[in-house]
């Protein structure tokens, strides 16, 4: 990987959607708040956005209510190619310019057959499997009402995949040993296995930076 080639930037919000609809495996647009672009000689190869996760119970049950309005969920990373250490380069230089202080989290999905080594050469935190949960699927939706976590008429209730969870930290040394200490998941060792590729769909054409 040549290095001097690659730059890393932020970039609108609008110009992450062709790769995030039609390149990432989700094919849906998240909650987006900052969205970084990674170049090539000035042509872009790649996103990565950040957003707010999906729910306040989650920010506050990762260090606690004193943190919880600062976290950020790495919610999709899309590179056009797949080239040797181009992932881990590009979430390395987002981490960087995020606002301090700032926890990151993230996931790797276990249904696609991910382990998140992205996030271990970034030195992540691996803070084990996201809570089991069950999904309604197929119930009558002019009629079916959920209650006390049951569908009523015509579905059921399946698991929903877990998947490994990653945080890091943001800030000065003070305030990630703060973090750190306010951590309420176990550290737990990195998972290993062989990931599984996926069809990332086609080229992603777009214009390189005007100057």
């Amino acid at each position: 990987m040549d290095k001097t080639t690659l730059t890393v930037m932020p970039i609108k919000r609008a110009e992450t959607h062709s790769w995030l609809l039609q390149k990432h495996y989700a094919k849906r647009l998240p909650i987006i708040i900052h969205a970084f672009g990674l170049y090539d000689n000035l042509h872009l190869i790649g996103v990565c956005t950040y957003g707010l996760p999906p729910s306040r119970h989650l920010c506050v049950g990762i260090c606690g209510e004193s943190y919880a309005d600062n976290v950020l969920e790495l919610n999709r990373l899309v590179l056009q190619d797949n080239e040797k250490n181009y992932a881990s380069f590009f979430v390395s230089k987002t981490l960087k310019m995020l606002p301090a202080p700032s926890i990151a989290i993230s996931y790797a999905d276990t249904k696609m057959g991910h382990h998140g080594y992205i996030y271990q050469a970034c030195n992540f935190l691996y803070v084990g499997l996201s809570a089991a949960r069950k999904d309604p699927v197929g119930f009558d939706c002019t009629s079916g009402k959920h209650s006390r976590g049951k569908w009523v008429k015509g579905g059921e209730l399946v698991e929903r995949p877990r998947k490994h969870r990653y945080v890091y930290f943001v800030g000065s040394k003070k305030e990630r040993k703060q973090m750190l200490n306010d951590l309420k998941y176990k550290i737990e060792p990195y998972p290993k296995g062989n990931n599984k590729n996926y069809n990332a769909g086609d080229r992603i054409e777009v214009q390189g930076i005007l100057i």
